[in-house]
């Protein structure tokens, strides 16, 4: 049940850069709508990043017919996910910003989750992604995600982070089109790093970490695993995550 009289409740905004994301917005919105956290602490902003097809206009119409959530629509000329998530998070009122994907789903319990974490003294976390679908093959590829991000420390993906933090770092590198999220979490980690030495800023004093939220998590569209028969674009799209890992091809834009 959604407690809307909590006013210690942290100000959280999602950033959803979408670009030609007509087909799967209205449900990301949904998503957010449906959180158990009081709406008036929640707010999303949406970056529509050039697209050609209606992907403005179903924000505009979401927002019109739920006016009990904030919901705000930009537009980003220069096309790129970097820039695109930069816009929104400089446009965004609250104090923590989660990214979200056009094409996915926030289970209800998330906002929830972020917030306990941020109460807690994290910063910044990475969140688990689950296939948005029943096949074994789908879900199994990013279970394996999750064992990189559990054993290994991997922190990537869709993730929340302090507003204050993410714009005194810069935000995304706006010339990286894959894996922005585990350049911009490494200069995370790394300035948690110094805080918790002794040195100034967010994070000071306080264990050197960037969390990983498992139990609470993001349903996302495996569709990118289903553009060449039989499931085999999961090998090259593991190729590509695994250069984008080591700093390799990160700047090509993000197409199979």
């Amino acid at each position: 049940m959604r407690d809307n009289d909590d006013p210690a409740a942290a100000r959280i905004t999602v950033v959803i850069p979408a670009h030609n994301e007509a087909s799967y917005l209205e449900a990301a919105l949904a998503s957010v709508l449906a959180q158990d956290y009081p709406l008036e602490a929640l707010e999303c902003v949406v970056v529509d990043n050039a697209s050609t097809d209606a992907t403005a206009r179903i924000a505009r119409e979401f927002a019109e017919r739920h006016e009990d959530l904030r919901v705000c629509v930009a537009h980003e000329t220069r096309l790129g996910v970097s820039c695109a998530k930069n816009r929104g998070a400089r446009l965004a009122s609250g104090d923590t910003l989660l990214f979200l994907d056009a094409d996915s789903r926030m289970t209800p319990g998330l906002a929830r989750a972020v917030a306990a974490r941020r109460r807690a003294g994290d910063p910044a976390g990475s969140i688990r992604i689950v296939a948005d679908s029943n096949s074994l093959v789908e879900r199994a590829f990013f279970d394996l995600m999750e064992v990189g991000a559990l054993l290994f420390g991997i922190r990537s993906e869709m993730f929340y982070c302090d507003r204050a933090l993410f714009l005194a770092l810069g935000g995304f590198d706006e010339a990286i089109q894959l894996a922005e999220d585990l350049e911009f979490l490494d200069r995370v980690k790394a300035h948690l790093r110094r805080a918790s030495q002794g040195g100034k800023g967010i994070g000071r004093g306080k264990r050197a970490a960037v969390c990983h939220i498992s139990r609470d998590t993001i349903l996302t569209s495996p569709r990118r695993l289903r553009t060449r028969p039989h499931h085999l674009a999961i090998a090259t799209l593991f190729a590509r995550w695994a250069l984008a890992f080591a700093g390799v091809g990160r700047k090509r834009d993000y197409a199979l």
